[in-house]
């Protein structure tokens, strides 16, 4: 198979589908302004191709803010799109999209792969859909994007998820995480006074939450907020770890980006070497496949951040494209098959 990148830093959707031809799957990554005009457009472009699209920034080998990025898939793959509506409420009623979805595509462990954008409650629609992904062991990619809209094969759609099935003809696939992230100490919690809903984190160990990571950072209320980059929480999920980070101060309770449950097992983190860790990750990829045809990736908005500050952005998509055709957008939550994430990296590769 092969991947196709294109985008315009002037918002432009023609200049963006140049020397795109006969794609099986597109997705669209667009802003707030244009979105619904580029999802209509995409369509009218390629009437009938599944293609899926959120708001947030995309990238190859340097970032398109606020403006319009397109990756595409053709020569070798096959793929069909589709939408699970009431996210909010009841992800379940529409599950039989996704199962016929399934069967349509011909899905396997082997060579098929879900990629989801998520317009919101992450933490349940993962579980939805992990319902009828682990029956054949197809994994799942994925990651929330931004103002609470997705689209599918040319129509928008809120409180919704857009996903898509894609089958790769020409050999394997398989998905990565990575966490730049290890514990801090021996630092363990158990979480309580939580509001599921809103995202609450009230109480750790049965003291403030707040208080809590005060006292053990030593910091100010103030700088909560941009500690987080460093010192995320790690909810424990059998032997993986998966990172939550802080949105808010909320009185002595702390607001995360992803739900956290009483009795929550939480670490506190600390940032690794990330550069050797992001190098750990692209030694693993090539031991697993010699050869590759494609790399999709969804990095976090907060990791987008800390590179960005930490002159590491450029350089990170400079080392990931020495995998070769690699391509990605920037969100504002990960997907991990039935893991909602934070502050991480999930990638497919195709061989």
């Amino acid at each position: 198979m092969k991947q196709f990148f294109g985008m315009s830093q002037n918002g432009n959707l023609e200049e963006a589908l140049r020397g795109l031809n006969k794609p099986q799957f597109i997705m669209l990554l667009s802003n707030s302004r244009q979105f619904e005009a580029h999802v209509k457009a995409l369509e009218k472009h390629f009437p009938g191709v599944p293609s899926i699209g959120c708001i947030g920034m995309s990238y190859q080998i340097g970032i398109v803010e606020n403006r319009v990025g397109v990756v595409a898939f053709l020569d070798g793959v096959s793929a069909v799109a589709n939408v699970l509506e009431q996210v909010s409420t009841m992800p379940v009623k529409y599950i039989h999209r996704l199962e016929q979805d399934v069967q349509t595509v011909g899905a396997s462990s082997q060579n098929t792969v879900c990629i989801d954008f998520c317009a919101g409650n992450d933490a349940c629609v993962l579980t939805t859909i992990y319902t009828v992904l682990q029956k054949r062991g197809i994994s799942l990619m994925g990651g929330t994007g931004d103002q609470g809209k997705v689209s599918a094969n040319g129509q928008i759609y809120e409180d919704a998820v857009a996903y898509a099935l894609v089958r790769n003809h020409g050999g394997r696939i398989k998905t990565y995480k990575e966490n730049i992230y290890h514990q801090l100490g021996d630092y363990r919690f158990i979480a309580s006074d939580t509001d599921r809903s809103n995202y609450i984190l009230g109480s750790l160990n049965g003291k403030p939450a707040k208080q809590v990571y005060k006292s053990i950072l030593h910091v100010t209320d103030e700088e909560i907020l941009t500690r987080t980059f460093q010192n995320p929480f790690g909810k424990l999920n059998g032997d993986d770890t998966c990172i939550i980070s802080i949105k808010e101060v909320k009185g002595n309770a702390l607001a995360c980006f992803r739900q956290v449950n009483d009795s929550d097992v939480l670490l506190l983190l600390e940032l690794g070497d990330y550069r050797a860790i992001a190098q750990d990750t692209i030694r693993q990829i090539c031991q697993d496949f010699p050869r590759r045809s494609a790399i999709f990736s969804v990095n976090c908005l907060f990791r987008y951040k800390l590179f960005s500050e930490h002159g590491y952005m450029q350089g990170y998509l400079q080392d990931m494209a020495a995998l070769g055709s690699h391509a990605g957008f920037v969100g504002y939550g990960e997907h991990y098959n039935n893991r909602f994430v934070n502050q991480s990296m999930t990638c497919v590769v195709f061989e």
